[in-house]
């Protein structure tokens, strides 16, 4: 089943340069996909209610599935989920996302604990892990879809991604690379202000198809915190 969905992301490729606005996005749907209860790498659940003390934050750097498996082997990370968030359309389909006429940004929900994992450190992971300049793409991965984006869950989370994105766009600038692209924002005021899950097989995808595609195009410059 890997070298099929392989197969679909590769030739599903779109190659839009600015997201949909809502009245041209689709119309999408009102229930949820269903997902499996638990993080088959974490052991713990997807979905709320999270421990207390816990933040989650939402992160798009370009495929989800290389990009949940590098964000779930953090220490202090609870669990993990892959999703559509940054968009417009509720409930989209992967199918719909790969067109570029929903707006999202394929990207990972993280839950972790602060005490553990600041998230100064979780965004310089984020940042090292991805080539923030590339607009709407990450390599061969070319659309809207695969935009680098940093959605914060509180005010205090917003104001480290503005500080941490400045530092960081300065020393890749110091290297020769071009302006960053990351788009931050609170997720609850970015578009639709909603994270939709998506669908099962997508979850913990490198887990279920070891060796499935894995796209990463990093800069090489380390992140300062």
């Amino acid at each position: 089943m890997g070298w099929l969905q392989d197969a679909i992301r590769l030739s599903a490729m779109r190659s839009a340069t600015e997201v949909i606005d809502a009245e041209s996005a689709l119309p999408g749907r009102k229930d949820p996909v269903p997902v499996a209860p638990a993080n088959i790498a974490t052991g713990n659940p997807m979905v709320p209610p999270f421990p207390a003390g816990h933040e989650t934050i939402v992160l798009g750097l370009g495929c989800f599935w290389g990009a949940e498996k590098v964000l779930w082997e953090l220490d202090g990370v609870w669990t993990t989920s892959v999703g559509y968030a940054g968009g417009w359309t509720p409930n989209p389909s992967y199918e719909e996302v790969c067109t570029g006429a929903t707006g999202h940004t394929e990207a990972v929900q993280v839950v972790f604990d602060p005490a553990v994992l600041p998230v100064e450190k979780l965004l310089a992971t984020f940042f090292e892990w991805h080539d923030p300049t590339q607009g709407m793409r990450q390599g061969n991965d070319m659309g809207t879809q695969y935009r680098s984006a940093i959605l914060a869950s509180t005010p205090e989370q917003l104001e480290v991604a503005h500080r941490i994105a400045e530092g960081y766009a300065k020393k890749l600038a110091d290297a020769g690379f071009s302006e960053m692209t990351t788009e931050i924002g609170l997720l609850d005021e970015v578009r639709s202000g909603k994270y939709f899950l998506a669908e099962d097989y997508h979850q913990q995808y490198l887990v279920k198809n070891p060796g499935g595609y894995d796209c990463h195009v990093r800069s090489g410059i380390a992140c300062p915190v």
